[in-house]
């Protein structure tokens, strides 16, 4: 295991990115106080409610107005980039394949904006990786294939298709990418090549697309424009609606 200095070293480095970045440690085996719990359906459903309601309000519309497999493909996105974000950030900062366990992993119910992240402190074991090829192959094995598709079955008994839901997963690692190089321009270089390759790698491979100019597209709809009154909301800039 890494030291404790390490881990705050990397736990710092990668929370400077932003929000969406920020992570807190638990040790490894042990439940970190309320309010922290670990997913289950039941915070999965109050999740997915408080994002209805969210988008329900912001919309002038009613409580429930919302359709639940709306509600739970936007929720699911958010989770996802809370998932994939201090991932990939952990490795372009630090060439480490940081991939807990969905049952390792704490949360506290927050609506608003990005929900808080508990990780083992076990999760920033092991050494570095050399290559970016490897970081992207670590990353779909035991990420994408590890703890987001426990995620996505999960969020799959909200009637949300698994098209849509990597294709979120997808559009969760290129805002991710996006957030990186905005803050740390000197990493951009890096950040797109273990981004592309990531997105290569299955179970993101027929997720998305890049355009001949260097743009991000999914293949798929978050579904975000049908939570405006008559579902007549707009579209996602990476949607593939739009274009």
């Amino acid at each position: 295991m890494t030291g404790d200095s390490t881990v705050s070293a990397v736990v710092d480095e990668i929370t400077a990115l932003g929000p969406f970045f920020a992570v807190a440690v638990h040790p490894p085996g042990s439940e970190p106080p309320e309010p922290w719990q670990p997913m289950s359906r039941t915070l999965l459903a109050a999740r997915v409610a408080g994002v209805g309601d969210w988008l329900a309000a912001a919309g002038g519309q009613p409580p429930g107005a919302v359709e639940v497999r709306v509600a739970a493909s936007v929720a699911h996105l958010g989770l996802a980039a809370r998932l994939v974000s201090p991932a990939l950030a952990a490795a372009v900062l630090r060439s480490r394949a940081l991939a807990p366990g969905f049952a390792d992993l704490r949360w506290q119910h927050a609506v608003g904006g990005p929900i808080p992240l508990s990780l083992p402190h076990d999760a920033f074991a092991g050494a570095a990786v050399g290559s970016p090829s490897r970081l992207a192959d670590e990353l779909s094995s035991r990420l994408l294939d590890g703890a987001l598709r426990e995620l996505a079955d999960a969020m799959g008994e909200f009637s949300v298709s698994p098209h849509i839901l990597w294709g979120n997963t997808a559009s969760a690692v290129n805002g991710a990418a996006t957030m990186i190089k905005a803050a740390r321009p000197d990493l951009t270089a890096r950040t797109r090549t273990i981004t592309a390759l990531l997105l290569e790698r299955p179970p993101l491979r027929d997720a998305s697309t890049t355009t001949p100019d260097g743009v991000f597209r999914r293949r798929s709809c978050c579904l975000i424009y049908r939570a405006a009154p008559d579902g007549k909301g707009s579209l996602c800039g990476d949607c593939v609606l739009s274009h």
